[in-house]
Formats: structure tokens, C-alpha cells, sequence
């Protein structure tokens, strides 16, 4: 089934930098009872893409990835549950960590390999796929609206500035990490 316009939004991130500054403009728009489901391979920038977010809800202190606690709470404008599934064993766990509908209550959720709970994501999710690392071309980045919500928050996106790293190039660009190479341009969608 092909997404319906409006349900899928594709950019290019050149490095660290614009990956967090993305998930900054998405913090930014969150509300509570929003779901971010984070996919992609080890190294990818999920973890950095979540830092953004939490930096977008006036989140301060350090944001790491909760491998080995499974979740982590960061207090912003909103609470904003990060969890990492990566050493899930099986869905069923998940019951001992935490209910989703009460964290959808309370916060914002951003879920880390998300792929190895399908069922347990709340159907309206912004599904966000980071494929990487990158190198010289980046890593792509394919967000994918799934319920009306995710679709609120792809259009809220697109309308956004990007706070001075925004080109029409559909490139990210910026920082210094040596993570992709910095090079002018903003961050646009490839439709």
C-alpha cells in the first residue's frame, strides 16, 4: 500500500548536528500523547534524533540512549519517554517496563527500535526511518505518518522553519563531529 500524500516526508542529514536540530523542530510540535517509533541500524542516530526532541521540549541534562534500563524520563514542557528496545527479548517484556497508554497519558513516547514491538506502538505514530551511517551522502531520513496525529505532525514539519540550517536542497547540513562532513544547505523534504 502506497502512503497517501501528506504521510511521508524524506531529507537527507548530513551529520549529528542537523540530525538533532531536526529532532529539535519535531520537539518543538510534540504533545502529550504523541508517539516518535525510531528505526534504523546501530549507529544510525536514534539516539541523536531523540536528543534533538528532548532538547525541542526544554529537556536539559544528558540524553542517552536506555539500552540497558529499557527507559529513561526527560523533563521538558512535556515529559518525553525514551525507550530502547534493542535488548528487548520479545514483546511480552515490555509489560514488565511500563503501560503505553499511561505514558501516552503523561508524555510524549520515542521509542527506539520500534520494530521489535510492532504491536505495542500506539497506532497513531510518526514512524521515523533513519537508514546510516552516513558518510559524504548522509543518512536518509523517511518519517511516515500512520493516523491523523503523525499526519499533524508531518505537515507541522514542513511548515516549520528550520531555524537557519533550511535550504531547498533537502539537505541538512552544519556542525563540526566529522560525522558526515559539514556542508551548506538546510534541511528539506524530498517528497
Amino acid at each position: 500500500m502506497n502512503p497517501r500524500p501528506g504521510e511521508r516526508w524524506e531529507a537527507r542529514v548530513l551529520d549529528a548536528a542537523a540530525m538533532e536540530a531536526l529532532g529539535a523542530r519535531l520537539g518543538r510540535m510534540l504533545r502529550v500523547g504523541d508517539w516518535i517509533a525510531l528505526t534504523g541500524p546501530l549507529g544510525a542516530g536514534k539516539t541523536t534524533l531523540v536528543r534533538g526532541l528532548a532538547r525541542g521540549l526544554g529537556a536539559g541534562g544528558r540524553v542517552a540512549s536506555p539500552t540497558f534500563t529499557l527507559l529513561h524520563v526527560y523533563r521538558g514542557r512535556i515529559p518525553l519517554f525514551h525507550l530502547d528496545l534493542y535488548r528487548l527479548e520479545g514483546e511480552a517484556a515490555l509489560a514488565d517496563v511500563a503501560d503505553p497508554e499511561e505514558l501516552a497519558a503523561e508524555g510524549a513516547v520515542a521509542v527506539e527500535w520500534a520494530d521489535r514491538a510492532p504491536a505495542w506502538m500506539a497506532a497513531d505514530a510518526l514512524w521515523v526511518a533513519i537508514s546510516g551511517p552516513g558518510g559524504e551522502q548522509g543518512r536518509r531520513v523517511v518519517m511516515e505518518a500512520r493516523g491523523p496525529r503523525g499526519r499533524e505532525l508531518l505537515a507541522a514539519l514542513r511548515a516549520a522553519p528550520a531555524g537557519g540550517d533550511h535550504g531547498d536542497d533537502g539537505e541538512a547540513g552544519g556542525g563540526e563531529d566529522g560525522e558526515g562532513g559539514a556542508q551548506p544547505g538546510g534541511l528539506g523534504p524530498r517528497a
